[in-house]
Parts: structure tokens; sequence; C-alpha cells
């Protein structure tokens, strides 16, 4: 402590009540972030959320598991999260690399599977987020919304609903003003550095429970001090100061050298404007080809302490158009099963796809049973109420065919209206089409119904009596008018 002795946090409150960091770039933030790492990393499991790959050289000496998360797929990002639990390892999820829609998703995979596994398995875990305000934005950004909601909603599981389940959630962020308040809502340990925005300081303030005109202090701190205050740390705000590290971060802060001597002008002009010779401009080295990706669950089940896990059998590939066609019949199933809630229509992609994957495990079907494209045409065609046989089809191979350019959210109400013209049943309702969008919106229902209709793969009519009929175009399938505004059904 400033002007005291030493700081000491208690790593067992900690574990119950969770941590909020803030500070701006170079306030020390990710030193703060290393020095409780390092601390702790011989009590309790640790999972590192690292966009930067500033904390891959925990590895070196303590042990730590590096996943390259741009190099895995979501789905073996979600069975690495539940193994890392399973088998006690510490992991750094390293995201370098990858643009922040791929961050974002993958970050979603891990947390979530971290979440998902079975009670047995709930052993404490200090899950530390690096740029929280990346993975929990509190606005929508350039992001995709699907990625925006699947990350949110993991970090809110992480801070909300974690705790019970052994994870407790340590977040670091720049800004604030920029991180979700119903996420930073849940910390009751605050270490807040300097920071310059008024908003910023007035959040700062008032998670303190200072008063605002104190606010301005936050300015004037120095690098690596911080005003502590929670359960775990102190009951009133205190300026702290983080010791020392044993680890390094790979990325270096500016330093200011000294120039070596300079040639003389003329001499700049030729080694940096000189033309390029022909056969330098063509005759390139080659590159040698980038290995494959290494098996991340392999290297999970090496990690585990305990030599006696038995590692799971992988499915055989699946090579004969009988098989595939059993196999698509397994999923059209295991998809009406889940449909069959009445909630399951509203719930995000991303959330089935994982109920989806767990069902799948369940009949023996692997852990890899479908990418998400895949699973998002799947889903569209249970959503279209079409069973397992009636998908092997002709006719139902030439609507997927149409619909096989639309959007992944629109393909869905394409294929219901498909399928009600291929079988001369009535139009859907405006209230059925909105539920396979995913949306009690009956006016968003109706856009995507005007939408489809501009893509020349659907033609509209409406009677004398206000009755609604679609026809698909190319096949010439047509539904039989019914009312727009009935009920779902």
């Amino acid at each position: 402590m400033r002007g005291g002795g030493p700081a000491a946090m208690d790593l067992a409150e900690l574990l119950s009540t969770r941590l909020l960091v803030q500070g701006n770039s170079g306030s020390g933030k990710s030193h703060l972030l290393r020095r409780l790492l390092e601390q702790s990393a011989t009590l309790v499991q640790q999972a590192i959320i690292d966009p930067e790959g500033d904390f891959v050289s925990l590895a070196e000496k303590f042990g730590h598991l590096v996943i390259d998360g741009a190099a895995h797929t979501e789905a073996e990002l979600q069975a690495a999260g539940e193994r890392m639990r399973v088998h006690r390892a510490s992991v750094v999820l390293n995201l370098e690399g990858a643009d922040a829609d791929v961050q974002m998703r993958r970050a979603a995979a891990f947390l979530g599977g971290m979440f998902e596994v079975g009670r047995e398995y709930w052993y404490p875990v200090l899950v530390v987020v690096d740029e929280a305000q990346l993975f929990a934005p509190a606005a929508a950004g350039d992001v995709s919304d699907e990625a925006r909601r699947a990350s949110l909603g993991a970090m809110t599981n992480l801070m909300c609903r974690g705790r019970k389940r052994g994870l407790a959630g340590v977040i670091a962020t720049q800004r604030l003003a920029k991180l979700a308040k119903n996420v930073a809502a849940e910390a009751s340990n605050f270490l807040m550095g300097r920071t310059f925005l008024d908003i910023d300081m007035m959040r700062a303030a008032d998670l303190l429970g200072m008063e605002r005109r104190q606010a301005e202090s936050f300015r004037d701190l120095e690098r690596g001090y911080f005003v502590a205050l929670g359960p775990a740390l102190c009951r009133r705000p205190v300026a702290v100061r983080i010791g020392p590290v044993e680890t390094e971060s790979r990325s270096a802060g500016p330093a200011l050298l000294p120039f070596a001597p300079a040639p003389p002008p003329e001499d700049i002009r030729d080694l940096i404007l000189t033309k390029l010779p022909e056969r330098e401009a063509f005759a390139r080295p080659s590159r040698p080809a980038a290995p494959p990706p290494p098996d991340i669950l392999a290297q999970l089940a090496a990690h585990a302490a305990s030599a006696a896990v038995e590692a799971e059998a992988e499915e055989p590939v699946v090579e004969t158009p009988a098989d595939r066609a059993a196999q698509r019949r397994r999923f059209t199933t295991i998809l009406a099963e889940i449909l069959r809630d009445e909630d399951a229509g509203f719930r995000p992609v991303h959330v089935l796809y994982q109920d989806f994957l767990v069902r799948c495990r369940i009949e023996g079907m692997g852990r890899q049973a479908l990418d998400m494209p895949q699973f998002r045409r799947v889903l569209a065609t249970a959503r279209a109420g079409i069973d397992a046989e009636t998908a092997e089809t002709e006719a139902w191979q030439a609507a997927e065919r149409i619909a096989a350019p639309l959007p992944d959210d629109v393909r869905g109400i394409f294929l219901l209206i498909a399928r009600a013209a291929m079988e001369g049943a009535p139009c859907p309702s405006d209230a059925t089409i909105a539920r396979a969008y995913g949306t009690h919106s009956l006016g968003r229902a109706r856009r995507q119904l005007a939408y489809l209709e501009e893509q020349n793969v659907i033609v509209l009519r409406i009677d004398g009596m206000g009755r609604r009929s679609a026809a698909i175009i190319g096949p010439g399938w047509e539904t039989v008018p019914s009312d727009p505004n009935g009920v779902e059904g």
C-alpha cells in the first residue's frame, strides 16, 4: 500500500466475489494481471483469454497449456474448455492474430465449454479476460450481431452465473464506458488505475463509492498504482502499488534508443529508392507448407496430471452416400427434438448449436458432428418441419439448392414456405414465419417476406378476401391461400 505495508488479496474471497480492473493503456493493467496470475498459479487452476498473446510466457515457468485459438474450430475449443476442467489444466487461450469477429466466437466457444461441464468437475478456476471490452462491448460495433451475442452471453454467464460452477471472473478493460454494464456490475472487487476521460472517471468513482469531486484523482495515478476496494482487498478505497513479476510479456513497450550515425543523404536515397532488379522481383523463395494445426484435444489429454484418463475413440469417417444419408437423418431427428421446446425457436443459434453437440455426443456421434455452417443448413431444414425421409427426396433437394445463395437467417423462412408450397398446404402465417426467424416481431417477419420476393425466389399474392398465398419461382409450387394474421401453426 502507498505509505504502508504490503497489500494482501484473499484468494478464497476473490473466487467467490470476482474482480474488475480498469486502466488506460500504459497504466500497468496487464502487469497487474500477470502479478495476480503468478502469485496464484500454484494455488488455483487458471484460464486466460488473451487477445494479444501477452500471457503465453506463463507456460515456460508455470506449465500453462497455450492454445492457438485461431488454429482451431469452435467445436474444438468448446471441447477444450470442457476438458481443461476435467483434467484441471491451466490454459492460455491465445487469440493473437485473429480478427475481432473470430476472437469473439472462439472465446465464446471456449467459455461455453468451461461453463457447461458436468457438476462433478466444478473445481475452482480463476478465469482472467484481458481487454474485456472486446468480448463484452457496451454497444454494437463492426462485428456481426451473432458473434457479439455469443461473446456477450458467454461473458454474462461467467460473471453472473459462473460462481456456482466454480468460475471466478477477473476482467480487465481500458474503458469502463465501453464495457457492458451487466458484466461490470457483477464484480465486487475493484482495482482502478489511471484514466483520463470524464465518463470513465465518474463510473470508477461511483463503483468505489467515492464522491464525484474525488474522481479527478484517477488522472494523477502513476503507472503501476491502482485504487483498490472490495471484500478480497480492503473495505475502504486504498491506493496500492503492484509489485514485480517473474515472467515477461512478449509485447515490449516503447523505448527511446539513440540513432546510429546516419549515412549521407545521397546514400540514403540509393538504399531506399533503388529499383528492384528483375531477377529479385520474380525469383522469390517458395515458402514451405504450413504444418497442420496441433490436435488440441490430444494436448489437453497429455497435459492432465492423471495418466489413467482414457482417450475417447474417434468416429470413423463417413464415406458412402448411404452412411451420409443415415447420418443426416440422425441429425434431423436430434434437431427436431430440440425444436419441440416452445422457446427453442427464439434461442440464439450458438445456444442451439451447443445443445446439438451435447446431444450428438450422447448419441455417440463425437464432438465434431457438424461445423457451424453445416449446422445452419440442417437447422433451416428442421425449422421448416421436414422429416428425415422427405429431406432426401429430389424435390426437397431442389428447394435447398434454391435456398443455398440466401443469407443464413432467411434461409429457414424460404424453406418453411417451400415445404408448404410443395405439399399444397396453407401459406404460413406471420406468427409462424416470425418463429422461424427467431423473433416475436410480426413486422420483421413481413420484411423478410418482402426481401425474399426481392430476391426473385418467391411470389406473394393477396386475394379479394385478404388471404395470402406464395409461389416458389422455378418449380412452380404454390401454397393454399390463408389468413396472414392467423395463429401460429
